[in-house]
């Protein structure tokens, strides 16, 4: 299927070969192909994962926890310029439509979360879900495995930190508000432009900018303390909506506030260019441009300090104007402080009682 004629309401413009495939396809036009209305969409498949471990660790400077939980791999959320694109590799899938329709979904991850937190040794920290893909896509309104890990933490009354751009967080405000009442939970919700139209450009199948807005409004009048994150900022497409993002994120409730530069690791420089090319050619080109002044004259930069920042003057002048408007909304510049001193692992049937 060639790039112009790639389905509506997916992001990726190509489904280029995984960078770790030693062989390569290209579609070719036999004069056999099928006209535009006989043309199937490409549907979503779903391969069950039994993972042996579900806790994810790291050790970077750049974000602010050291563990994480991802329940699925892929997201049908579709977003064009997501940095988690090129894991789909690993599996031997493509960073482009594969990523979007070809999802890896864990169903016991709540039983290995279980595990993990029982170890002999473990010592709680907030554990973090949607820092590679979304747990709250829309495959989870029938998987429910977010919904699983979050009622096994608050068992152990274990704190978690959830970023996600999908309303249906708002259904699980039953565990979320009595977890936030004990310093147990934080959510940030991803805000990434409140104009309709790009929305459905950049990020077909995520929710809508007013629902978004709408789960922080849910979100905060249940006790959650919810953050926006306005991520990830564009030059010259979305950038010039930092100060609206934020002030609508603090009008429905929001408290604190953060936000990134585009990231365009491995495959994914070529797929957002793709994406340029077709929605706006007329300014492609100074985009990545701006990208590059960004990036020290690449279009990424993975350095620890400078992958979510980047340098140069537009960087800086983004950095300013978020500053200004966090001090102007009363939103603080930083993540929630979680409570772990309430963890406490929960007695299984048969286990021996303690003395003390």
């Amino acid at each position: 299927m060639a790039s112009q004629d790639w389905p509506k309401a997916r992001g990726a413009r190509s489904n280029p070969t995984p960078r770790f495939d030693c062989l390569s396809a290209e579609a070719v036009d036999d004069g056999w192909d099928l006209v535009e209305e006989e043309r199937p969409a490409p549907g979503t498949t779903i391969h069950v994962e039994r993972a042996r471990s579900i806790l994810t660790r790291n050790d970077s400077p750049d974000i602010p926890f050291d563990r994480s939980v991802n329940p699925y791999r892929g997201c049908g959320h579709g977003c064009v310029y997501c940095f988690a694109r090129p894991s789909h590799a690993y599996l031997d899938l493509s960073p482009g439509l594969d990523f979007e329709t070809r999802l890896t979904v864990k169903p016991d991850a709540a039983v290995l979360l279980e595990a993990a937190l029982r170890k002999p040794g473990y010592r709680p920290a907030p554990i973090a879900f949607g820092t590679n893909t979304d747990p709250y896509q829309p495959i989870e309104r029938d998987w429910q495995i977010m919904r699983g890990c979050l009622e096994m933490l608050a068992t152990f009354h274990h704190p978690v930190m959830i970023t996600t751009k999908g309303f249906l967080v708002t259904r699980d405000v039953d565990i979320l508000g009595p977890m936030a009442a004990k310093g147990l939970a934080a959510v940030a919700v991803s805000v990434t432009t409140l104009d309709a139209r790009l929305h459905g450009k950049l990020e077909p199948r995520a929710s809508s900018p007013a629902r978004r807005l709408e789960a922080i409004r849910r979100l905060s009048a249940e006790g959650v303390p919810t953050m926006v994150m306005a991520a990830p900022m564009i030059p010259r497409i979305n950038d010039h909506e930092l100060e609206d993002i934020l002030a609508a994120a603090s009008d429905a409730g929001a408290t604190a506030a953060g936000f990134t530069l585009l990231r365009l690791p491995y495959e994914v420089k070529d797929l957002f260019a793709e994406w340029l090319d077709a929605h706006f050619p007329e300014r492609a080109a100074h985009v990545l441009s701006l990208m590059a002044q960004q990036r020290g004259g690449r279009l990424n930069d993975p350095r620890f300090g400078k992958r979510m920042s980047g340098e140069g003057e537009h960087a800086r002048l983004l950095a300013n104007r978020f500053h200004v408007a966090v001090r102007k909304l009363g939103l603080t510049g930083g993540r929630v402080t979680l409570d772990c001193s309430r963890f406490k692992p929960p007695p299984r049937v048969g286990d021996q009682l303690r003395l003390f």
